[in-house]
């Protein structure tokens, strides 16, 4: 089978390979050729195709980690990029569509969950009564727990689709854009 990149799957390295990726537990490096080097800490392993040595069965040497201490400067001046848009009027505005939403769903949903156990304790009378033959209130309550979940997670996600998403991936533009200025175009 071959890769995007031309090359069989089973000539890089992979968990058969004999160069160990970990450099550091818990941070994967990925290295280009002349570009920037990535520290990604949230994949343990290269996918396939990615970091192979330019040669067929040829292994690559173990790539050394970047220390934080050169990276100072630029680290720092990159937190007040992040602390300055986080004070901005738009990062507010879209934690406060967030909230305006989360807030009173959850409260909506909790209730709505405690009302069930609390009915199902103190009413086993009512929670008993039959709705329609061997179908009686406590089932078409709890039926309605996995009907109210999936309409609450449709309501989250038509929200955040329409009144944050957009606002917040153009922070996220802007504050990539901020951060490369600040690192000197290195990003």
């Amino acid at each position: 089978m071959q890769s995007s990149n031309d090359r069989s799957r089973g000539a890089g390295r992979g968990p058969d390979g004999a160069a160990d990726h970990r450099a550091v537990p818990g941070r994967a490096y990925v290295e280009t050729a002349p570009g920037p080097r990535y520290d990604d800490p949230w994949y343990d392993a290269l996918a396939s195709g990615w970091g192979e040595p330019a040669g067929l069965g040829a292994t690559a040497p173990a790539p050394s980690p970047v220390p934080r201490e050169t990276v100072g400067e630029p680290s720092r001046a990159a937190a007040d990029v992040y602390l300055e848009v986080q004070r901005s009027a738009a990062f507010q505005e879209v934690r406060s569509r967030y909230r305006r939403f989360v807030v009173p769903a959850i409260a909506a949903f909790f209730l709505w969950y405690v009302a069930y156990v609390v009915a199902a304790t103190t009413a086993p009378a009512l929670m008993a009564r039959p709705v329609a033959g061997a179908v009686n209130v406590a089932m078409v309550a709890g039926l309605g727990q996995f009907l109210t979940t999936f309409l609450l997670t449709w309501a989250y996600a038509r929200h955040a689709r329409l009144r944050r998403d957009r606002a917040a991936l153009e922070l996220r533009w802007d504050t990539q854009e901020l951060t490369r200025g600040v690192r000197g175009g290195a990003s």
